[in-house]
């Protein structure tokens, strides 16, 4: 076997942009690269180790000896090993030998920048390259159109493993199934996007995905690179947007990672205080140091170049951000100004919302944050951070709450329902349903509805509707678009046999056509964001928990009017103030008998008095169903 050759694909502008932090296509540089040196094919490899004393590529080709491909250590302290190996090729498994210089102890790593790696729980990298020819160019053209805050966004959160299995052989589906299946279903189902919990490689099945070590890998439990890429066209092909959970916040301590990766505290922060995670057990990156900034930025704008991801969801944002997160006194230390705000964080999304958005203008990245961070979702040049979304956590756990309450203690939780309207155009709001919500003895959200078989479905079909009424773009856990009964569990499909039942099978017709009357009327997403999209008719009918409010659209032949019934009686000639005079339409109704409701409608047209209702000049009476909600529409 030949040795290592002396080659480098970086440039002295490379290695300035990553000494100082702003190199942001890290990965056409680090990791393996096919490449031709003097005639000859091979790899060439690049591996970030400033501490280390030898760094060698051991692998099946050299019998895992250390030793024999040494890389080469560039002059400039970059802390750059590389070269280039003849005659190593695609599907070659590796790592690196990386002996470190402040105390000789020698690990053995998998490659940070690897594109592909060893199905778990084996840990080694592989090299690897395709060259997939992508059919999605009608979407891509057009997706400014469809990932913009004005447009309909109707999000189905998905575990790949469990979504779905085949039952004869008791496995995954694979990527290259799921391109048929799931595709077929979310497009059925009219949802607008899907987002995928981490896929990126990840040793441990319980953390579901959250704990990465292969960053710029999709996990080959599913499958190859490429068939991940034929996942993704096929969504694409059907004008579904795909988000990918990002995870930035933290990464696990198995030795085949990043943690002490050259013998020192190299991605994670050197200080406990801020490097440690305690509810997750984990690593903290070092979001001061240049270099970890570069190889995450790269890592972002890596899913959104070559795999087409047309959003980032970016976990455990708040965790990032608090140097006194899930810690107690003396287990931080503030920040210079003397607050509990981690500065280098803060410096960083905002460095990476910029480079994400100046890069890819027609993508999203969406935060999951809890707490009361102010501008998470407004511009850097307004001194938010920059993200396009933000989860809206308050409007989560109120609503379920609420829900979860008899319908006869309603009245006296009113506050509970509406309070999310004092402040949801404060960001711009995600309202999510989200796998955190169905685990660790919290029932499924069907699960969470009180009353008798009957009220339970209504009450699902309520809190939906109420959902995709209010302000906001919407996010659902797979397998509560059909009321699924038990809790997740990540090591089994959904309950798919449920689909024999009416109930469920109702649920399900119900959700399509939800989901089909938000992405067709204007008023439920045009002005989301912005008060100017919703008004309120009454919020405060307490004895009859009744809300009733205006969705506006840019054109106001669009608004719709929108009545809740949070109780299971019936009201018949129930009055409610309207704008302006007319006629009116029910156009949906959560009790239609075909959704498994009692069939307390408005048929006719509804006629408007002028009689002053609720501080507006003209009043109509309806017909509310029970535990119900209707839309109407002026004619």
């Amino acid at each position: 076997m030949a040795q290592v050759k002396v080659f480098s694909l970086f440039s002295d502008f490379d290695i300035n942009l990553f000494k100082s932090g702003k190199h942001y296509r890290l990965y056409e540089k680090f990791g393996s690269h096919i490449t031709t040196v003097d005639g000859v094919e091979g790899t060439y490899f690049a591996v970030w180790a400033p501490s280390a004393k030898a760094v060698s590529v051991i692998g099946d080709f050299n019998f895992w000896l250390e030793g024999e491909h040494q890389l080469n250590v560039r002059w400039d302290e970059s802390g750059i090993w590389e070269g280039f190996i003849p005659l190593i090729g695609k599907g070659t498994v590796y790592k690196y030998k990386i002996q470190s210089s402040n105390n000789n102890i020698k690990t053995e790593k998998a490659d940070p920048y690897a594109r592909r790696c060893e199905h778990p729980p084996k840990t080694a990298s592989v090299v690897w390259e395709d060259s997939y020819a992508w059919k999605d160019s009608k979407w891509m053209k057009k997706r400014i159109k469809n990932n913009a805050i004005d447009a309909p966004y109707s999000v189905y959160e998905v575990h790949l493993g469990s979504w779905k299995k085949n039952i004869e052989e008791n496995r995954f589906l694979s990527y290259v199934e799921l391109a048929d299946d799931l595709v077929n279903y979310v497009k059925k189902m009219n949802f607008t996007h899907v987002e995928f919990m981490p896929i990126m490689e990840y040793p441990y099945d319980p953390s579901w995905g959250y704990q990465l070590t292969g960053y710029f890998a999709p996990t080959s439990r599913f499958g190859y690179p490429d068939e991940f890429k034929y996942l993704v066209d096929k969504l694409h092909q059907n004008d579904i947007g795909l988000i990918l959970d990002w995870v930035p916040s933290h990464f696990p301590e198995d030795a085949h990672g990043l943690g002490l990766f050259d013998g020192t505290h190299l991605y994670e922060h050197p200080d406990r205080k801020k490097g440690y995670h305690p509810d997750w057990k984990s690593l903290i990156f070092n979001y001061g140091r240049n270099e970890v900034r570069s190889f995450l930025i790269s890592n972002a704008i890596f899913w959104l170049d070559l795999y087409h991801a047309d959003a980032l969801r970016v976990d455990a944002v708040a965790s990032m951000l608090f140097l006194d997160y899930s810690r107690e006194e003396g287990e931080w230390d503030p920040n210079e100004f003397g607050g509990n705000e981690n500065l280098d964080v803060v410096s960083f999304l905002k460095e990476l919302n910029i480079e994400v958005y100046k890069s890819f203008p027609d993508v999203q990245t969406i935060a999951e944050e809890s707490t009361a961070f102010p501008k998470v979702s407004k511009p850097t040049f307004e001194g938010g951070l920059g993200f396009g979304m933000k989860w809206m956590m308050g409007w989560m756990h109120d609503t379920l709450e609420y829900f979860g309450k008899d319908s006869i203690y309603r009245k006296h939780h009113q506050n509970d329902i509406t309070f999310s309207l004092a402040y949801v155009f404060s960001e711009n709001f995600m309202l999510p349903l989200s796998h955190d919500e169905v685990v660790y003895g919290k029932k499924s959200i069907l699960g969470r509805m009180p009353g008798d078989e009957w009220q339970r479905f209504a009450n699902l079909r309520l809190l939906y509707g109420y959902m995709f009424t209010h302000p906001g773009t919407k996010l659902l856990f797979m397998g509560g678009e059909f009321g699924q009964y038990d809790e997740w569990d990540f090591e089994s499909s959904l309950d798919w046999n449920l689909l024999e039942f009416e109930p469920h099978k109702n649920t399900l017709n119900y959700f399509s056509e939800l989901n089909l009357l938000y992405k067709t009327t204007p008023a439920l997403y045009e002005k989301g964001f912005s008060n100017e999209g919703f008004e309120w008719i009454s919020y405060d009918d307490n004895e009859n928990s009744v809300i009733s409010y205006i969705r506006k659209g840019k054109d106001s032949k669009d608004d719709v009017i929108v009545v809740c019934n949070f109780t299971p009686t019936t009201l018949e000639n129930y009055k409610i103030g309207i704008p302006k005079n007319g006629k009116l339409t029910e156009i949906f109704n959560s009790d239609h008998s075909k959704y498994g409701g009692s069939g307390v409608l408005n048929l006719n047209k509804i006629s408007i008095k002028k009689q002053p209702w609720n501080g507006k000049k003209y009043s109509t009476e309806l017909n509310l169903p029970p535990l119900g909600l209707i839309v109407l529409k002026f004619i």
